[in-house]
């Protein structure tokens, strides 16, 4: 697993819950030394260890930690650069869900060997959309649903977000647009602002 991947977690853990939960999830998963360096390259089974140590050492369910988790991405201060990201796909809510069938190049044009899996947008009446998360990262599709959730609070979106299972050896995220501004959003300015 890429190490970018493997310090997102380390990162959301420390900020989220503290450096003591964070050593206590490295000691159990045998993650020495106790921190990953972002741009090397860790055994998929290092990171599965860190991901059921840290499941155990705060005792949820590992689909809402990594859930959480997406949502830590796009909405921390420490982070603000991916929102920053995510937010140049457009003006609207719509805009930015048009946009995910090329996060996967965006990431790799920022990290030449960051393979995210394949997502790919449908949209159908009624303002609903399906998402389909391909494989490769296991728990992508709970990560997703974290940023969706929140990039819809971000634009001022009411959107409800459910994941309905797998299909085809992927995951399937169901969005259903209730209302486009339901609320003002956050500041964004496309523009950078003139010192």
């Amino acid at each position: 697993m890429h190490g970018l991947i493997n310090k997102a977690v380390q990162t959301f853990v420390c900020h989220t819950y503290g450096n003591d939960r964070w050593s206590s999830v490295a000691s159990a998963a045998g993650l020495e030394p106790p921190e990953f360096e972002a741009m090397l390259w860790y055994d998929d089974a290092l990171t599965d260890a860190v991901l059921d140590a840290l499941r155990r050492e705060l005792a949820h369910n590992l689909d809402d930690v990594l859930e959480d988790l997406g949502t830590y991405l796009v909405s921390h201060p420490g982070v603000a650069r991916l929102r920053r990201l995510l937010r140049f796909s457009g003006v609207t809510y719509v805009d930015f869900l048009h946009s995910l069938d090329d996060l996967p190049d965006r990431a790799r044009l920022a990290v030449a060997d960051l393979n995210l899996p394949t997502l790919e947008l449908r949209e159908h009446p009624a303002g609903e959309f399906s998402l389909t998360v391909g494989s490769g990262i296991p728990g992508f599709a709970n990560v997703m649903m974290g940023i969706l959730r929140t990039m819809a609070d971000d634009h001022g979106a009411l959107a409800f977000i459910e994941y309905k299972g797998r299909s085809q050896g992927s995951d399937v995220i169901a969005i259903r647009l209730v209302d486009v501004s339901f609320t003002k959003g956050r500041e964004f300015d496309l523009g950078a602002a003139a010192p």
